[in-house]
Parts: C-alpha cells; structure tokens; sequence
C-alpha cells in the first residue's frame, strides 16, 4: 500500500522484522539483537504510543515463544526474501483500523509492500565497495535501498559517514535518516575466557589481532604484507574469524605461513583474546561504523586503524591511524606500542574514554525516541 493511502491517525503494533534471527551472524545480526534486546527492556516507554503491542514478526520454523523479552509471532509458509517481502507486509495490514502497523527492520533490508516502515542501513557499501560482493547481491541492495528510503517514513543507520554516503547515493534525503550509532559495552558482559590464545599458544602483548576476511574493501593485504618475511620479529598476526587459512591463501597468495586463525570463537573467547593482545588492527578502506576496534578499545587494548570511512568517526583520538596503503606505516605503529609502554599506556587510557562513549543504552535512547516520533506518521 502506498503511504499517501495510510492513515496517520496512530496507534496500532510495532513489529519487529525478525528475519535476521535466521541469517548466519556477523556484525549486523549483532547490532540488530542489540538493539531488540533494548526495546525489550523498555518497551514499556512506548505502551502508549503502540497500543496495540510490540512483536518480533518471524518466519515459520523456530519454536521459541519470544526473544529479549518480546513475543514472538511466526506466520507464513516461506522464508528468506519471499517472506520478508510477501508475507510479513500482509501481518501488518489493519485495515479495519484505519493504519497499518509500523514495521522496524534492522538488518539493511525491509518489505516494499509496507504501508508504513522503517529500515536501518547500515552503509552504502553497496555502491562504495561492489567490489567485495557478489553481482546479484549489489543488483538487489541497489535496486531496494532507494526505494525503501523513499517509501519508508525513517531510514536508520550507524554512523554520520554512512549517513552522508546514503544521501549522496541517492538512498534517502537527509531528513529522513536518523543516526544511532553502535553500542560496544556488550564486550563487558562475557567473562575472559583464555581458550583461544592456550590454543594458539599465544604470548601477551606478543600478538596482533586483526579480521578473517577476503572482502577487499577491509583490506587484510596491507597487514600481511606488514607481516611478510618476519618483519615483526616476534609479534604474530592472528586473524579472528571462520575465513579459513585455505580461503586466505587463496585470496592472497603472499599471505605470511606463520600467520595464525582463530577460527569462529565464542565471545567470551574474543574477550580474552582482545585482553592480551599488544593491539586490534583494523585497515579497512571503508567502513560504516567500525564496531571491532570499539570492542578492543573498551577493555584496554589499543587499536590502530585506517584513516578511512566512518573509522576516525568511531575511534577519534582514541586510535593510532595507519595509511591504508602503506605496509611500512602499520609497522612502525605497531612497533611503537610494543616498544613504547608509555604511548601503549597512553593509548589505552584514550580509548576505554573513546569507547566508553558508545554504549547500547544511548543507542537505544535514539531509538526510542525515533519510534514514538515515527509513531503517527
């Protein structure tokens, strides 16, 4: 239903598009349970403006009964794309009430068909970076995405960087999307579990700690090329992640034999294994918030970034910065915080405040307040 053909009379359900309870996790699926788990909390601060409930609408097939203190509901007969775009717009249709419910979807995509939406997208990397994803996955974020931010009543997204590639692609005008950035407290909740670096074999303070990836945009070949033919003397590279050491060999055939893979760990794991590293690495040439690094920097470990996409957004002073395309610079950083212990002291301080300034509780704030504004429209 088109939005003119809305009622903007109020009230009615907030649902949630549970989708991305069902897709493989990574970074997004975490920021999106994050962000229910908040509306969870709180969803008594929008009784009044959602009468009617709050639900995470999901596919058929999962037995749980609610999720962050929400009720779930399932309907349908399909899943993945044919549900979100079919089936979960027919579950907000109200007519007899005069509007149709409000749909959130915080996972980058959302249903066309909804009389009344709001999506967040998390970047443009679509456009940006096409490059590290598949052709008919660019095909598809193209084609929705500006659709969405024109039918939606209010694009989310994480970061003002993001914000600004979201307009100047045409995705949605500038009133129409609201910012709220990442949470990174969530690290805080997990107790160090040191598993991952017994297993490895790891020495503390002797160890870079970086992502598993073969996407190009997140630019993995300038660390290991700051890692080729043992120019780090005894500090390793260890990249967290499922990318296997195969998958990484293949994708770059200089890659260093002594690099080391985590492999998918838990997140008490990642706690302890961030705790004892000398530093997070992170040289990605563009990025939407930059999460990792946050992470790192909360429980004391420096991070060192490229000066790239919405990173010093996130990172601000409390990051070292390292040219993406100079192997030479992430040496002499990295060298640096090992053989400096002031600037490494230093640069911890700097970034549990730089953190500190991004917890899911403000987060949640934002979104709040976006949905009791977006309520009535």
């Amino acid at each position: 239903m088109p939005r003119d053909r809305a009622s903007k009379s109020g009230g009615g359900r907030l649902l949630v598009n549970g989708r991305f309870l069902y897709a493989r996790p990574t970074g997004v699926q975490r920021v999106s349970m994050a962000l229910l788990h908040q509306i969870g909390a709180r969803r008594h601060e929008l009784e009044d403006v959602f009468p009617g409930g709050i639900q995470v609408e999901a596919p058929p097939g999962d037995a749980a009964s609610s999720i962050a203190g929400v009720a779930m509901h399932k309907a349908g007969r399909v899943r993945g794309q044919l549900w979100e775009q079919v089936s979960l717009p027919r579950q907000a249709r109200r007519r007899e009430q005069g509007q149709d419910d409000l749909i959130l979807s915080l996972s980058n995509v959302g249903p066309l068909a909804a009389a009344r939406g709001i999506t967040m997208i998390h970047d443009a990397q679509v456009y940006t970076a096409p490059q590290s994803y598949s052709k008919a996955f660019v095909r598809w974020y193209r084609f929705l995405l500006p659709r969405l931010g024109r039918r939606n009543v209010q694009v989310l997204t994480v970061s003002h960087f993001s914000k600004q590639q979201l307009v100047s692609y045409g995705v949605a005008s500038e009133a129409r999307i609201t910012v709220i950035p990442n949470g990174c407290d969530h690290v805080l909740g997990f107790a160090s579990d040191m598993a991952t670096v017994d297993r490895l074999k790891l020495a503390a303070g002797r160890y870079v700690v970086a992502l598993a990836t073969t996407q190009p945009h997140k630019n993995i070949a300038v660390l290991l090329r700051a890692f080729a033919d043992g120019a780090m003397g005894d500090v390793k590279l260890v990249l967290l992640g499922k990318a296997s050491a195969a998958e990484m060999k293949a994708a770059y055939p200089f890659m260093p034999d002594d690099v080391l893979f985590t492999g998918a760990i838990s997140d008490a794991e990642l706690r302890g294994l961030l705790e004892q590293a000398l530093c997070f690495a992170m040289p990605s040439t563009t990025e939407g918030f930059g999460l990792p690094p946050l992470e790192a920097m909360i429980l004391g470990t420096p991070a060192i970034v490229a000066p790239c996409g919405a990173l010093p957004e996130a990172c601000g002073e409390g990051a070292l910065y390292a040219a993406p395309d100079r192997p030479d610079v992430w040496q002499a950083q990295m060298r640096a915080l090992r053989d400096d212990n002031g600037l490494r002291e230093a640069m911890k301080a700097k970034g549990k405040v730089q953190a500190g300034l991004f917890t899911w509780e403000r987060a949640g704030d934002v979104l709040i307040e976006t949905l009791r504004r977006c309520s009535r429209q």
